[in-house]
């Protein structure tokens, strides 16, 4: 590690050591005790790596560092500082330690790249390279360029003079905004010299579509497009932080000292790009927008970059290119007609070479003819622009098609996108999978449709608006609801059917049967469940608006409720409260109160992950009260558990335990045999929270034996995991492991990864007091390689414990 590096470590180490002396100036096994007694557990080597700049801060060392300090203080009657009584500034402190070990990451970011550099240059047989930490993670986002990409020269030019000014000012960075009307080609520039230059930027390539004109789907928010970049960077979920300030700091961080090109496509205005724009000189970012955006010149110095129409000797090339130069040399006029009858429009012009070279026989002069009759205009989308008209082509394109190809064309409106499934193209035109594939093959060819990756289907804004036209004049109102409802339809009843796949003991909705022609996806197993909803994400969410803006509120709220499981695991958070929040809207106008408690109560999950504990505190009352009024004891213990985890949260476990005991109450009351288990565990480790070890094995053993009764393997292994863990803190090590052994098969047998690295950890930990430090370093290493699997975070924790026994005497 570079000097750098070590001053920060220092000045890290020196905070944390100013925190703890505000606090009283308690010493570590003190601290270690306070922690332990809270339930945060902080090992002594841990706290004495950190105070010696041994190691990196984290999230959840700083909560638990910090409240075993003011607890301390607190017993000690010690008068405390705002800043430490204030769990807000918490925040801002973890946020100091950060950027002064992001200082200390750089460092070794260039310490890991000079080692790889040096290992590539080894001799075959020599010694092998040195080793060193891996290094950052680097994206390649960048999509795949335009293959027949043709002139362009000036363009391409003034983008190249860009790489002479990366080396600018500290805490700036080059911006060039490419400004043009729809279908000029702007993203075709962008990627295709992207693509050219990638050797410059070592760190990586990002990019994101903002939808900024998007006809049917909102605009990308920025804080979706930077927390897309922080997982493109390999962030953690869970890791993110909340709110679009802090988050685009985390993302300007880790792009300090970084070559990185940034490619902000289809962007709508200055203020959805700033927030993503780094302050490295390193980084270059380009920004297409059909808008000139005078704002980032102004303020950012932004080099704008005008897009024009091709030029007619620009227009011929990509023609020869694509149609081959002996067939476009024969017929020199003709070509000169499609040249001007495209309008110098990329688009149109590719998709006149694509249908002439459909029928490479046939002369270009007939294609020449078809187009100049059918000219027209695209009203809401031309852009403003005198002769820029590609309704002639379009409608040419659409004229040719059969009736099948014809008929999808026009529902592909209907979707909300980004991008269309085989089956859900299958819905859409009452088809099946298999008989859609034909359709969709001719509208490829045809290029109305993009398939942008294997089995998935895009349309460009211009041809949406088209498809939509189309269905307004040509199909009747009746026929277009149609095929709203089967779309629908295949997104709820595939997604209620992997939700059950995932979490398979969640209480039953009934679901409206599903119009006849629909396309359902019956998921295998859990891993093609969960597949399936990360492919169709961003789908679903869109399902959702789709639903409440046509007044179909059961299918809203219906499909939020299907992919809560999913969000919730993947940490989607911020898309989970947004589902949710139309599904309440939804339910609320149709009066489905059973519909309103349920989103309600998942609602108030999606705070509690986000931290909003006064907002989940309001959604689970209402929650609570709306299934008193329903008589639904099973919807009201459930929601007296979700009240637990809330007063867990805030370090009430009185309260906690308070909430399990009356979701006991309830679900014994309806005779709910799973929930009763479900609430007896978390009674139990209420228990272990509020160090009644005895009574919390009595507990946990109860809901042991009610979850094999039910089946349940995935809380039976939550239940062998919670007896462990109050075996181990009686000091029976020996039980302890024996109850986590029982964990990890179920773990396994259920595929669920990180509770099996959780469990590992404590088999580690178990075997570690027990005087077995081989065998504790053998189970943290498994829990070690399922982490970096993951990618999680708490791999670091695994990594400070195999630090720490291997600097240990032996």
């Amino acid at each position: 590690m570079g000097e750098t590096g070590r001053e920060a470590l220092r000045a890290f180490a020196e905070e944390l050591r100013r925190l703890r002396q505000l606090a009283g100036g308690p010493s570590l096994n003190t601290l270690v005790a306070v922690a332990a007694r809270r339930g945060r557990p902080l090992a002594r080597s841990t706290l004495s790596d950190k105070l010696n700049a041994k190691s990196l801060p984290d999230w959840d060392f700083v909560t638990g560092y910090l409240g075993a300090c003011v607890a301390y203080a607190e017993q000690a009657g010690a008068r405390l500082p705002a800043e430490l009584t204030d769990p807000g500034r918490w925040e801002a402190a973890h946020w100091r330690l950060l950027a002064a070990a992001d200082a200390a990451r750089a460092d070794d970011r260039l310490a890991a790249a000079a080692l790889a550099e040096r290992g590539r240059r080894v001799v075959a047989g020599s010694a092998s390279p040195p080793t060193s930490a891996p290094a950052p993670f680097v994206p390649r986002q960048l999509p795949a360029a335009v293959r027949h990409f043709a002139g362009r020269s000036a363009p391409l030019a003034a983008l190249t003079a860009l790489l002479t000014e990366l080396a600018g000012p500290p805490g700036t960075v080059s911006v060039s905004t490419i400004g043009g009307t729809a279908g000029v080609g702007k993203t075709a520039l962008a990627v295709h010299w992207a693509h050219q230059v990638v050797d410059r930027f070592p760190d990586g390539q990002l990019y994101v579509d903002l939808r900024g004109f998007d006809p049917e789907a909102s605009a990308l928010s920025p804080a979706e497009a930077v927390a897309g970049f922080l997982e493109a960077l390999a962030v953690p979920p869970e890791r993110i932080p909340v709110g679009l300030a802090a988050q685009a700091a985390l993302y300007r961080s880790l792009l300090a000292d970084r070559r990185v090109l940034v490619l902000l496509d289809n962007a709508r205005d200055a203020d959805q790009v700033r927030p993503l724009l780094p302050s490295s000189p390193g980084c270059l970012v380009l920004v297409t927008s059909r808008n000139q955006l005078p704002g980032l010149v102004t303020a950012e110095g932004a080099r704008p970059l005008p897009l024009g129409l091709l030029s007619p000797a620009e227009g011929r090339e990509l023609l020869s290119r694509r149609l081959g130069a002996g067939r476009v040399a024969a017929e020199p006029e003709a070509v000169d007609r499609i040249v001007a009858a495209a309008a110098g429009l990329p688009l149109a012009l590719a998709i006149v070479a694509a249908r002439a070279a459909s029928y490479p026989d046939f002369r270009l002069d007939r294609f020449a003819a078809e187009l100049t009759a059918s000219r027209g205009a695209l009203d809401a989308f031309n852009g403003g622009e005198a002769g820029v008209d590609v309704r002639a082509v379009l409608s040419w394109s659409y004229r040719g098609l059969d009736p099948a190809a014809a008929d999808l064309f026009r529902a592909f409106g209907t979707h909300p996108g980004p991008d269309v499934s085989v089956p859900a193209a299958a819905s859409l035109a009452a088809l099946s999978p298999a008989e859609v594939r034909r359709p969709l093959a001719v509208l490829t060819r045809a290029n109305l449709l993009t398939e942008h990756a294997p089995g998935r289907y895009a349309l460009h804004d211009l041809l949406r608006a088209y498809a939509v036209e189309l269905a307004v004049t040509t199909d009747s109102a009746n026929l277009r609801r149609a095929v709203l409802c089967r779309l629908l339809d295949h997104y709820l009843h595939t997604a209620y059917a992997a939700a059950l796949l995932l979490h398979k003991h969640r209480d039953d909705i009934d679901l409206p049967a599903a119009h006849p022609g629909t396309a359902v996806v019956a998921p295998a197993d859990r891993d093609e469940a969960w597949a399936w909803l990360a492919a169709e994400h961003r789908a679903l969410l869109a399902a959702i608006g789709l639903a409440v803006e046509h007044g179909l509120p059961t299918h809203a709220w219906q499909v939020a409720w299907s992919v809560n499981t999913y969000l919730d695991r993947v940490g989607a958070w911020a898309d989970q409260s947004r589902a949710q929040e139309l599904a309440l809207r939804a339910a609320t106008t149709a009066g489905d109160r059973d519909g309103q408690a349920r989103a309600h109560r998942n609602r108030a999950i999606a705070c509690l992950r986000l931290g909003a504990y006064d907002e989940a505190h309001e959604h689970l009352e209402r929650s609570r009260q709306l299934y008193a009024e329903l008589g639904d004891r099973v919807g009201g213990g459930r929601t007296e558990l979700n009240l637990g985890i809330l007063a867990e949260r805030q370090d009430d476990h009185r309260r906690a335990l308070d909430h399990a005991q009356r979701a006991h109450r309830l679900f014994e009351a309806a005779g709910h045999a799973q929930g009763q288990a479900n609430a007896l565990n978390n009674i139990g480790w209420y228990h272990i929270q509020l160090g009644d070890y005895p009574r919390a094995l009595d507990y946990c053993g109860q809901a042991l034996v009610r979850q094999q009764q039910t089946g349940n393997r995935y809380w039976e292994a939550h239940a062998w995991d919670s007896l462990g863990f109050a075996h181990h803190h009686l000091g029976r090590h020996r039980d302890a492991l024996d109850c986590y052994r029982q964990a990890l098969g179920l773990w396994r047998e259920t595929g669920e990864r990180y509770y099996e690295s959780v469990t590992l950890m404590h088999v580690g930990d178990s075997h570690q007091a027990g005087a077995e430090p081989a065998a504790a370093r053998a189970a943290w290493g498994q829990a070690l390689d399922v982490l970096d699997q993951l990618g999680h975070p708490d791999a670091a924790l695994v990594r400070g414990r195999l630090d720490a026994t291997s600097s240990a005497p032996q």
